[in-house]
């Protein structure tokens, strides 16, 4: 496409744009497929990159919203690195993720709950606690699956690779304060739609 696109306002793909540094380059996909044939998790996913981008400017929010692809992306940014029209694919899926957990338009998937298990304790220590993660995770959405992984979780602990309790990096103030103005940055430029 040449010279400045229009786009209406409010449409889905107006959204993702918006949301997305970078985004505006998404109305220059050529469909060429390098990114699908790009990714490492494209047998585990029901739409390949270059078809969620497609969803993405025909406007099916809602496919794109319920799709496990935003699930099983592992964001290794091949497809963005290999992108000859340079889109940024990895942060636009990001944004599509933000959306899903937004609306709950995610579909079978534990993601989000494993994701914000992890982020809780992230934010409160710094750095992730396996023993917490696992047991938080399991104990609220998978209690039967937890009973399954004692004995990898104590080979894990016998090992040492695995604490009973957490520990805080140095300086986590520093850290919280800059999550916290990351959450304000992200709740005014949401504001600001």
């Amino acid at each position: 496409m040449s010279g400045k696109t229009t786009l209406k306002k409010g449409t889905f793909i107006e959204r993702v744009i918006a949301s997305t540094p970078g985004g505006e380059r998404l109305v220059h996909c050529i469909q060429c497929g390098t990114c699908g044939g790009s990714c490492p998790s494209g047998a585990d996913m029901d739409h390949t990159p270059r078809a969620i981008i497609n969803m993405i400017r025909a406007g099916e929010r809602e496919q794109v919203l319920s799709s496990n692809m935003l699930w099983a992306c592992v964001s290794c940014y091949f497809c963005t690195s290999r992108c000859p029209q340079e889109i940024p694919i990895t942060d636009i899926i990001y944004t599509c993720k933000r959306f899903s957990i937004a609306e709950k338009a995610y579909k079978e998937t534990d993601a989000v709950a494993l994701a914000q298990t992890f982020t809780g304790y992230v934010d409160k220590y710094g750095r992730s606690f396996e023993f917490g993660l696992a047991t938080g995770y399991h104990l609220l959405n998978r209690p039967l699956k937890m009973m399954a992984m004692g004995p990898m979780g104590m080979a894990m602990f016998s090992r040492g690779r695995m604490a009973l309790t957490p520990s805080k990096i140095k300086n986590i103030g520093q850290l919280q304060a800059i999550i916290k103005k990351a959450r304000q940055i992200g709740a005014q430029q949401h504001a600001g739609r």
